[in-house]
């Protein structure tokens, strides 16, 4: 939909990467399952019970080749207010379709970035603290005019 200014390949090395998932532990399993499913919508695709001795559910982003994973914890979770995941939509039409199961839990915003609030992001909390952030921009494409950071440069490796 809009050009990225950004590469779109992966490097040749990792080319054949066929799926990626990430994982997060939740203190608030069954609510936190909930949340993403109901409230964020996310398409729920597995759930596992005493899986190598962990339960767990697994979400599509929105397929298989892109799946977060809830995995119960019955400690307490470490959080970090940088512990976020993004939703990116292309304009703030579509921004407001993806927070409507949201304002219609009453669920409300929470303080957020700097950066978000400038970029007309809202941010919320799932029930473990972490933050998803629902912005109307694509990071790469169109983010808003004057809030594109500048770069750092990182040492070759």
């Amino acid at each position: 939909m809009y050009p990225a200014r950004r590469t779109t390949h992966w490097p040749p090395h990792l080319a054949s990467i066929g799926a990626i998932r990430f994982a997060r532990r939740s203190a608030n399993f069954g609510e936190t399952v909930r949340f993403y499913r109901e409230l964020v919508g996310l398409p729920l695709f597995e759930t596992f019970g005493e899986s190598f001795g962990s339960n767990g559910a697994i979400f599509g982003l929105p397929s298989w080749n892109l799946t977060m994973e809830i995995v119960e914890s019955v400690d307490p979770v470490p959080l970090d207010h940088h512990d976020q995941l993004v939703l990116y939509f292309p304009d703030r039409e579509t921004q407001q379709a993806a927070i409507s199961r949201l304002q219609q839990a009453e669920i409300q915003p929470v303080e957020q970035h700097p950066y978000w609030e400038a970029t007309g992001a809202l941010t919320y909390r799932d029930p473990d603290g972490r933050e998803v952030v629902i912005a109307p921009f694509v990071y790469g494409c169109n983010e808003p005019p004057g809030t594109v950071s500048g770069k750092h440069e990182f040492p070759s490796s």
